[in-house]
């Protein structure tokens, strides 16, 4: 029998997810996938999957885990939060192993919002239509079509666990103090230039309308030209601004809606769309213009790192050599000298 990992407790927004379910678009339904690509990569990165195979996504929670069969190795990336293996801390951002039996704890993040889970070998759930990922709305994926619960049992596939050193990576930082990064367009000219004005240069909320579909902002309104705030229905992308009658800007995010009805004044840029949804409700944001060149030239530089990182884990160091290693004199002074 392989090894499985069971659901004791978990958030609501606990879902299973992979790189996505593409070729759907035109059928109105989007891919869904990670809400932060980065992350799920590095977690992968770290047990040695391919960087978009399934593994578990936690939204502003965590939850409790039991291994059955095993021992299992795994590793928790994204947003940080903190960890206990049977009640002793573990870090985030490295691989460890879970023996028959024992328990994993992962608490709410300290910061940010999106933190995913892999288990090495990956979950063996059967995809729907190309893919595991919970689509919420649509029902599609996920276990049974629906978020993880308290009862439920993933089985994983192999390989058994090898006999390796366990590896880590430098923490995905949430980057919650930059900027967002937009392109204008495609219809910021259905916006007075006072409307794009407030954009760029005011402060912007994160309000509780917020989840996997899209995060609505509070703050200043974004004044609509003469013809109004509708428009005849056109496709969307992951980063769309739409500017309803509100005012408010929403960014359509993994789960979003296909086509829409309201103009869209801009595009957050792909490379920033995980710092969009690392965004808790209350957080404030700013969002900056880029040209379309930069936007491209970050969307191949995030895609050279995301494909680079299952060479980047490097083996975790036992403690005495990380001590041995450690300039911890280099700095010491004599007190009663004087310093410059």
């Amino acid at each position: 029998m392989n090894a499985a990992l069971v659901v004791i407790a978990c958030g609501a927004a606990t879902t299973l997810q992979d790189g996505g379910r593409r070729g759907y678009l035109r059928y109105g339904l989007s891919a869904s996938g990670p809400m932060d690509r980065l992350a799920h990569a590095a977690a992968n990165a770290l047990v040695g999957n391919p960087v978009d195979a399934p593994a578990i996504e936690f939204g502003l929670g965590g939850g409790r885990f039991r291994i059955e069969g095993g021992p299992v190795r795994l590793a928790l990336a994204g947003a940080p939060c903190p960890m206990r293996r049977d009640g002793e801390p573990v870090a985030h951002h490295r691989s460890l192993v879970l023996r028959e039996g024992s328990e994993l704890s992962i608490d709410r993040p300290c910061q940010g919002v999106f933190a995913t889970l892999a288990l090495a070998g990956g979950i063996a759930v059967a995809g729907v239509m190309g893919s595991v990922s919970l689509h919420f709305r649509a029902a599609l994926g996920g276990l049974d079509g629906r978020p993880l619960r308290a009862g439920d049992r993933l089985p994983l596939r192999p390989p058994p666990l090898s006999g390796e050193a366990e590896r880590c990576l430098d923490p995905v930082p949430v980057e919650r103090d930059r900027p967002i990064r937009i392109v204008l367009g495609p219809q910021e000219d259905r916006f007075t230039k006072g409307g794009i004005d407030t954009l760029l240069n005011a402060a912007f909320t994160v309000s509780n309308r917020a989840d996997r579909m899209g995060y609505q902002f509070d703050g200043p309104e974004i004044e609509h030209g003469g013809d109004g705030f509708n428009i005849v229905s056109d496709g969307t992308v992951a980063g769309s601004i739409q500017v309803p009658g509100s005012g408010r800007p929403i960014v359509l995010l993994a789960d979003r809606q296909t086509t829409g009805g309201y103009p869209k004044i801009a595009t957050v840029i792909s490379a920033d769309l995980r710092r969009v949804a690392q965004r808790r409700p209350g957080e404030t944001v700013r969002f900056e213009a880029v040209s379309l060149q930069e936007a491209v030239r970050l969307a191949r530089e995030r895609a050279a790192v995301i494909a680079a990182l299952p060479t980047l884990p490097k083996p975790v160091a036992g403690e005495a050599d990380r001590l041995l290693g450690a300039n911890l004199a280099g700095n010491a002074v004599d007190a009663l000298d004087e310093q410059d």
